[in-house]
């Protein structure tokens, strides 16, 4: 039954889980008020999903097994982002490899619109549209269709989602939803159905190789304090080498990437403790911060808010419309 839904956030945290055929980790890297909200529509074969969100961050996926997931931007006014250390532009696709892993990298708010079908289904389409079976690159591609294949196929996702948002009744119906299902299908194997580009360069691939490394390090450090030499020298490369590669994924270097993902730990550790039996004190110095005071002014401009009021606010509320499940 085609079904779809509206959601709301004021939390990354609540935001990074709603996805769908991926795995999301987000870090937002600029002060202020966050704010998103995704449409996602279930036609049978093909899930569909648009976003926005308001603040700067980096996004990192990590591709499911079963799907074939593709990502556009949402409207061609808007700044490029960054995959990886790539530029990816408006009117572009990024064609996601089988069981991969990318950072994207936005400086503004952003747009992003997303498709996905089975493994099967797509070589299926890719047969019966284009006649050559379709499927997932081994490495992440951004592809590059025509001005008018781009364009039809963003026409058609917007129309759909605000189908969706205005009209939710309409959308459910089963002919009407098989008839958008295919006409979206279509477009999106006429947008892959050209020449693909070559995967990553060589280059590219072992920066992303070394920043996996480096993610890992962190998630199985993730409450530790932990310092550039003992990261390098885990990691097995040399203290120049990583900070090319995280200015390149992450738009800045591995140290001030290291105190905000532990600035976001320790709001993550505050929003989800018993105020009642934690402290403030305590579990800032866990995470390494010593300078309790400094971490406070730190943390309120980032935030917006006191540490203590953190610890005592409940978390965040997420508003959902809709019937999808």
């Amino acid at each position: 039954m085609p079904q779809s839904r509206v959601l709301k956030f004021s939390d990354p945290d609540a935001f990074q889980a709603a996805f769908r055929a991926v795995d999301v980790s987000l870090l937002v890297t600029a002060k202020g008020n966050f704010h998103a909200d995704m449409m996602q529509v279930d036609l049978g074969r093909l899930l569909m999903q648009q976003s926005a969100d308001s603040l700067p961050r980096i996004m990192r996926a990590t591709i499911g097994p079963t799907r074939v997931p593709i990502t556009f931007l949402g409207d061609m006014r808007q700044r490029s982002i960054h995959l990886g250390g790539t530029e990816f532009r408006p009117g572009e696709i990024i064609v996601w490899g089988r069981n991969a892993t990318g950072h994207l990298r936005t400086a503004a708010a952003s747009r992003n619109a997303s498709m996905s079908l089975r493994h099967e289904d797509l070589a299926a389409a890719g047969r019966a549209i284009a006649g050559r079976e379709i499927s997932a690159p081994l490495n992440t591609v951004v592809a590059r269709p025509s001005p008018r294949l781009m364009a039809r196929l963003m026409h058609l996702h917007r129309a759909t989602t605000h189908l969706a948002r205005t009209a939710p009744n309409v959308l459910a119906n089963r002919t009407v939803a098989k008839a958008l299902e295919q006409q979206l299908i279509h477009a999106m194997v006429n947008g892959l159905s050209g020449d693909m580009p070559r995967e990553t360069e060589r280059h590219g691939r072992q920066h992303a190789r070394i920043i996996t490394r480096f993610e890992d390090f962190l998630e199985a450090k993730r409450y530790e304090p932990v310092h550039l030499a003992e990261m390098c020298a885990t990691i097995g490369v040399s203290e120049r080498t990583l900070r090319s590669c995280c200015n390149e994924h992450f738009g800045m270097g591995p140290v001030h990437y290291l105190w905000l993902r532990r600035m976001h730990l320790a709001r993550l550790a505050l929003l989800h403790a018993d105020p009642a039996t934690a402290s403030v004190t305590s579990m800032a110095m866990d995470l390494g911060f010593w300078e309790l005071g400094r971490f406070s002014v730190e943390y309120r401009a980032l935030f917006g808010e006191s540490p203590s009021a953190s610890l005592r606010r409940p978390p965040d509320q997420t508003l959902n419309q809709g019937v999808l499940h």
